[in-house]
Formats: C-alpha cells, structure tokens, sequence
C-alpha cells in the first residue's frame, strides 16, 4: 500500500470500528494464520480497556486515549500497520512518544531491543513468517522477517507491524478472551506480542527442520554431489532466521529483570516463560546451523570424490588410448623393421594393440578406476 492512498492525517481514520469482517485465514503446513483485519489504512484496532474487559464505542485514537485517561485502570491499545513518518508522527503528538523511537518505527530496519525514555518503554520484536515452496532451490526463499515495535505508557501500548509476518489480530483476540492476564495492563499486551512474536519462531523452526531433512535425503542421494548451491541457499536462509531471533535473549532477559517499572512482576514471570521458549529455539537453529554445515561438507567431500573418480577414468582411458598411439607410431617409421613388408608384420601389429588396450582395460577395471 502506497502513502498516497493514505489519509495523511487521522481525520480520514476517526470512527474505528471494535470489529470490521471476519478475518481470512490461509493455510501453511499445520498451521493458520490470521490475516491484518484493516478498519483503516492506518489502524488495524483501537480499544479501551478497564479490569480486563474492553469497553464499547468507535473510537479514534485521540478519543480513545481521552477516553483512557479519564479514569484510573483504564489503558487504549492502539494497533497501526506500516505507518509513514507523517502518520506516526502525528500519532506520537497524540500519546506523547519519544522522537528517537518514533524514528526507529518507521525505519524498521533494526536490531531487536528495549529502551526506556523517561516514561515510556519502546521494544523492538523480529517477526519471522515460513515462505511456503516445493522444493528448496538456490533462488528459495525460505524465511520472511518483519518487524513489530511496542510503545508501552503507563495508559496505553502502541503497537506498529511491518511486513506480512505476525499479524495481530489473534493476539489481540486471545488477550480479551483472558480478562485476568488483560487486568494486569499494558504490558500485559508487551507480553502477549512477544509470545506470539516467539511462539510463530518455534513453528518456523519446525519447518525449517523439515527443509534440513529434504536437502539432507538430496544430498547423500545424489551421485554427483550438486546440490551445493541449494544447501547455501538453506544457509543463508537460516543465517537471516539467526540473526532476527538471537539478538532477542538480551532485550527479554531486560524485561524479565525487573529493570522498568512499567513491567509489573506479574508480567516478568509470564516473559520468564517466553524466555524459555526463545533459548529453546535458539538452540534448535544453533543445532541446525551445525547440521546444515556438516551436510555442506559431506556434499562437498562428495563433490571432490566424484572428481577424483572422473580423473581415475580419464587417466585410465588416456592410457589405454596411448597403446595404439604408440604402437602405430612404431609401425610408421620409414625403417626396415621385423615384419616390414611382409601381411604378418600387420597382423602382429594388430595383435600388439588389441592385447595391450584389452590388458590395461582389464587391469584398470581390477583397481575400480573404470
């Protein structure tokens, strides 16, 4: 979607709905995935929220942070989608946001991380979504990564996505269904985004294990050796998974050590789990990574003994080739030689060259080089 088809402003976005149609859901391998239910081209939801219950009205973001502040308890859970510099710009004049994270939500080109600016906490997720294929190639895309940054306040949490990965919509679903966990605040929600953003890494890297498999059972059933380029293409793939996942165990581990006040203890022990869950899948790709580079290897061992075969069989054939060279050259002289002259001199010839091509071919095929 293009700016230009965007309001620019959040006059064009006022009169949110609770609830607009009845998200798609596609289908990966095992599992569903919910589609970006879209009131706006901004918005994807904005709600108020008291004891863990949501309360009724359509509202737009300026209202409902109004309305949020109008009694103790309350909190507005704004959730935007690709936001320009000029939308969250504004949206951060609204809820009082920190320039500088403001500024890394709209690059959203950064590394995972939680800062705190006086009284808001700004945390960046990678979200990571499994690119469905027939087979793996050395064109396959096999992982997408996106982006998901939380603006937490003391009366709300701002919630922006970047790409097609780790829609919000069934988080946001999941957390009203649990009044007691959505009564804790907003990081109740800080929380229940970075479940999802982890539990979708535990599925990507039950897929991707599938993929070491398929490429596995290529590789060592392949004579010749060529699926390099397709194991590289795994690796990159899984590199990019890496690199979007292992940076996270420091900004969780920050979240779980009580070191922001705006992450109650009830909440640091509900991230210790979603920490588990991360050093899990860490050592699942750590354990992958290793996997995939000692197929790498072992295709490439393969690679160089098919070569060397191929060099055994052309050394051989060359030799067997050299007797009738030789021989042929011998006969060619322009000398009297025994034979010269003479029919038997060809048919000895003849017999010289069958006999010694005949004895090498067998020799060779006895040493295994034909």
């Amino acid at each position: 979607m293009t700016s230009g088809h965007r309001a620019g402003t959040l006059t064009r976005v006022t009169g949110i709905a609770r609830r607009g149609t009845r998200p798609r859901r596609t289908r990966t391998r095992d599992r569903a995935v919910d589609e970006p239910q879209r009131t706006s081209p901004l918005v994807v939801d904005c709600g108020v929220y008291e004891g863990g219950r949501r309360l009724a009205g359509r509202l737009d973001p300026a209202a409902a942070l109004q309305q949020a502040r109008a009694k103790p308890g309350r909190f507005v859970w704004l959730g935007l989608f690709e936001p320009t510099d000029a939308e969250l710009t504004e949206i951060a004049a609204i809820y009082g946001l920190h320039p500088l994270a403001v500024e890394d939500a709209v690059n959203a080109h950064q590394r995972p991380k939680v800062d705190e600016y006086d009284d808001m906490v700004f945390a960046v997720l990678k979200s990571i979504r499994y690119v469905e294929h027939d087979k793996i190639t050395d064109k396959t895309e096999v992982v997408e990564t996106g982006e998901v940054e939380v603006f937490l306040g003391a009366d709300f949490v701002v919630t922006v996505r970047h790409g097609a990965a780790c829609p919000l919509d069934g988080v946001r679903n999941r957390l009203e269904h649990d009044r007691d966990l959505l009564a804790l605040g907003p990081a109740a929600v800080l929380y229940a985004v970075a479940d999802h953003v982890v539990d979708d890494y535990e599925v990507v890297v039950d897929e991707v294990h599938g993929d070491l498999d398929e490429v596995e059972a290529r590789v060592f059933g392949s004579r010749r050796g060529e699926d390099s380029q397709n194991v590289y293409q795994l690796k990159r793939e899984l590199l990019e998974f890496k690199r979007a996942v292992v940076p996270l165990i420091r900004p969780i581990a920050q979240m779980v050590s009580g070191e922001f006040e705006l992450i109650p203890e009830q909440i640091e022990d509900y991230l210790r789990d979603v920490e588990d869950h991360l050093l899990r899948v860490v050592e699942q790709l750590g354990g992958a990574d290793e996997l995939l580079s000692s197929i790498l290897n072992a295709n490439l061992t393969q690679l160089a003994l098919q070569q060397n075969d191929d060099m055994r069989k052309m050394t051989a054939w060359a030799g067997i080739i050299a007797v009738p060279t030789a021989i042929t050259g011998f006969y060619g002289q322009n000398i009297p030689y025994p034979g010269f002259g003479a029919h038997h001199g060809f048919y000895v010839s003849t017999g010289l060259i069958v006999g010694g091509m005949g004895y090498l071919y067998w020799l060779f095929k006895k040493k295994k080089w034909l």
